[in-house]
């Protein structure tokens, strides 16, 4: 793979393709600069995530939208990318476009993302203007909102694998280790600025004065942050398109030492005293039928290696499963939480009644409270490094989930504003935990396996699982956990007739989810 960008600075790195011989070498060195532009793209869309989820059900319930729908928006999307997420990551592998494998597929998920924004924020404005007729306007604004909020969770929930790719593909294992730490640092920042901007009262202020109305200031705003970082994104760090390489092309007489220790994207290993090129797009695994790890993630081997996997892999996903059923629970329903029970407004109430205007200072309120969230995940996640060799990796995942659980609880059972402001510094301690500990169990489980597999003298990843399948599985349980709270918390909803069921069922998962992690997920220093 070659860089024909010619920075000044910076060493190029070829494949075989290009010149006949054996040129693959690592990727240079990245400036910090590079870095934390690559990382903009988690400051956007976290920030309009931050929108999301501050705004889209206070927005859903002002169209009209009747409540036995209310769980079929969280559901489509979700479901969509579970089916779908294993094929987009695959074919953006595969793809050769000149401007590289990745960013084609993210600047596509970015528009979508825009797109859908525009839908569900201004898709009330744009019925009113174009359809007189209130029944056929409560049935337009109420279907392009819900399509609005499903293209942009669709496009958000996917965009981060491309990212990550992106990264990967271009740095060295250092500066991967760099880049993910600036883009967690990114990710809390742009969640916690995006939930600022939705604390704002717009609408005695001049700007909302201007747009019309809050709806419309909070479009403005994520429409030009959200183009401003994936423009800055795309144009971080060159990407080298994926070209094809000749097996007739490969040098048989290169000598490459066998003892010689390679870095990720090298080719490893030797065949006869000549190499092989498909170890340079496999990340130097054999192509043998009986081992090869799959270079295509389908639904088939996704649910192959659920199955096949050592049970430790197994509990640590359901255990994610529970967190993030429990986490998205309550985050997705918590600013409406705060405008009709701690706030006691009401959003169906006409727009200029006294009750409706109650409910969206409980929701300015609850943005505070998500903003809070997030900047207490980046702070908690610096103190992880100090904790984990006091109480290790499981006991930051015990305490993560403890935490929260005992906190949704009392907000549940005493809902106040003061209390439910400062219990949302454990919402930060949970998201920090979903977001890091069980990846980081992930690579201690795969070193372990490495070191044991090593010491028999036996080839590495023999099973056929790959820690890219195990990863993107665990990745998967996000989107299961949010096809459980899209199907069953409506109905919950329903069937006690206050929001209050939300906040204590992600207490009870939480607190299980605790149990489960001490009793059943395994710890390894």
């Amino acid at each position: 793979m070659g860089d024909k960008s010619g920075q000044p600075g910076t060493h190029t790195y070829k494949s075989l393709a290009e010149d006949g011989v054996f040129g693959f070498v690592e990727p240079p060195k990245r400036p910090t600069g590079s870095l934390l532009m690559h990382s903009m793209a988690m400051f956007g869309r976290e920030f309009c995530y931050a929108v999301e989820a501050a705004y889209v059900t206070p927005v859903l319930l002002s169209v009209g939208l009747p409540k036995s729908l209310y769980s079929v928006v969280w559901l489509l999307s979700p479901v969509l990318g579970f089916l779908l997420q294993p094929v987009v990551g695959s074919a953006s592998d595969h793809c050769r476009a000149r401007w590289g494998r990745r960013r084609p597929y993210i600047l596509t998920l970015g528009i979508m993302m825009l797109l859908g924004m525009a839908l569900y924020l201004n898709g009330d404005i744009i019925i009113s203007a174009l359809i007189a007729d209130p029944r056929r306007k409560l049935i337009w604004a109420i279907s392009i909102t819900m399509i609005g909020v499903v293209l942009f969770d669709f496009a958000a929930d996917f965009i981060d694998g491309p990212i990550k790719a992106y990264l990967f593909d271009v740095c060295t294992y250092q500066d991967k280790e760099r880049g993910l730490h600036y883009h967690a640092l990114f990710t809390g920042l742009g969640g916690a600025l995006g939930y600022v901007l939705g604390a704002i009262d717009w609408a005695h202020l001049e700007l909302g004065r201007v747009l019309g109305t809050e709806f419309q200031v909070m479009f403005f705003f994520s429409s030009l942050v959200l183009a401003l970082c994936f423009i800055i994104h795309l144009c971080s760090i060159p990407e080298v398109p994926l070209k094809d390489i000749p097996t007739q092309q490969a040098p048989c007489d290169l000598a490459v030492s066998s003892n010689r220790t390679y870095q990720y994207g090298s080719i490893e290993k030797v065949k006869n005293g000549c190499v092989n090129p498909e170890l340079v797009l496999q990340g130097g695994k054999p192509k043998n039928p009986a081992e090869q790890i799959p270079r295509t993630m389908t639904m088939k081997s996704l649910l192959r290696a659920l199955i096949s996997m050592p049970p430790h892999y197994r509990c640590l996903f359901i255990s994610h499963l529970i967190g993030w059923t429990a986490f998205l629970s309550n985050m997705l329903f918590f600013t409406d939480f705060m405008g009709r029970i701690v706030y006691h407004g009401d959003p169906y109430g006409a727009h200029n009644s006294t009750e409706f205007l109650i409910y969206q200072r409980g929701v300015e309120v609850g943005c505070w409270g998500l903003c809070i969230n997030a900047v207490f995940s980046s702070l908690y996640s610096y103190f992880q490094k100090a904790l984990v060799p006091h109480i290790g990796l499981k006991g930051l995942y015990f305490t993560g989930y403890l935490l929260f659980g005992l906190g949704t609880g009392f907000i549940g059972l005493f809902p106040n504003v003061y209390s439910t402001l400062a219990m949302c510094t454990l919402f930060g301690v949970m998201s920090s935990t979903l977001y890091t500990v069980p990846f980081n169990l992930i690579a201690v489980y795969h070193r372990e396996e490495e070191q044991r597999q090593q010491a028999r003298g036996g080839d590495l990843d023999s099973s056929g699982r790959g820690q890219g399948l195990d990863c993107a599985s665990l990745t998967c349980m996000v989107q299961l956990a949010q096809i459980l709270v899209g199907g069953g918390l409506g109905f919950l909803v329903n069937m006690a007739g206050s929001v209050v069921v939300v906040v204590i069922t992600a207490s009870v998962l939480a607190l299980i989810g605790s149990c489960f992690v001490a009793l059943f997920v395994r710890h390894m220093d």
